[in-house]
């Protein structure tokens, strides 16, 4: 049998964190190890517990949702756990900063019940949960702040010419069945084109693939130039 997906909740608010729980334990495949109610918890939690993905509430006690998410991600120890923040709050500036914390997804608090569970069913799986509205405002946001630099900017040296097309793309927003069909490639070279830049660039997802390419400089932001 396939094991559940592990998830951790993290929210100061008992009622919304139980309609979580319900939510998400009335699924199968899904299964909640831990409940934290500040970051600091959060933080604890995740590294007591090692689940697959942590729902992180953006505004709670002690320490931020951002601060909590960049805790996880940049430990050693919480290195392949996943973080979807969750707010109620729909802002640009949630955006930018819980993907360079390291955060592989971005929720607002009223999404449905369907896109909840496939967003942790996403992210569990290594992949980024980046739509293409979402990767329009992160470009933005690193518009309005350039000097902003996701840790240790990278060069893309050793990234070859189809890898440069894909990466070109993937920070466009396109999804990989797009991408194979805008280069005429099958869907299983650039899932492999994918994880090879993921590799070089030596970040965690396309989420940060995405700031990574602005950065380098290979697409310039709406409003700068090359």
């Amino acid at each position: 049998m396939t094991e559940p997906i592990r998830v951790l909740l993290a929210d100061d608010h008992v009622l919304l964190r139980d309609s979580f729980r319900m939510l998400v334990e009335a699924t199968d495949g899904f299964t909640i190890i831990a409940e934290a109610g500040t970051g600091t918890e959060a933080v604890e939690l995740a590294r007591e517990h090692r689940p697959d993905v942590v729902l992180m509430d953006v505004r709670m006690p002690e320490m931020d949702g951002i601060e909590a998410t960049r805790h996880i991600c940049r430990s050693a120890e919480t290195a392949d756990v996943r973080v979807i923040i969750l707010t109620t709050f729909d802002l640009d500036e949630y955006v930018y900063a819980a993907i360079r914390a390291g955060a592989s997804g971005f929720l607002i608090k009223d999404t449905t019940a369907v896109d909840l569970l496939a967003a942790i069913r996403v992210v569990a799986a290594g992949d980024a949960l980046l739509a293409p509205t979402v990767t329009r405002r992160l470009v933005s946001a690193f518009a309005r702040q350039p000097d902003q630099r996701l840790v240790g900017s990278r060069e893309l040296g050793g990234v070859t010419d189809r890898e440069r097309e894909v990466l070109m793309l993937v920070a466009r927003g396109l999804s990989n069945a797009e991408i194979a069909d805008r280069l005429q490639l099958g869907v299983g070279t650039v899932k492999t084109h994918v994880g090879r830049l993921l590799s070089k660039l030596r970040v965690r997802d396309r989420a940060q693939l995405v700031v990574v390419t602005y950065e380098s400089g290979l697409i310039a932001p709406p409003g700068r130039a090359n």
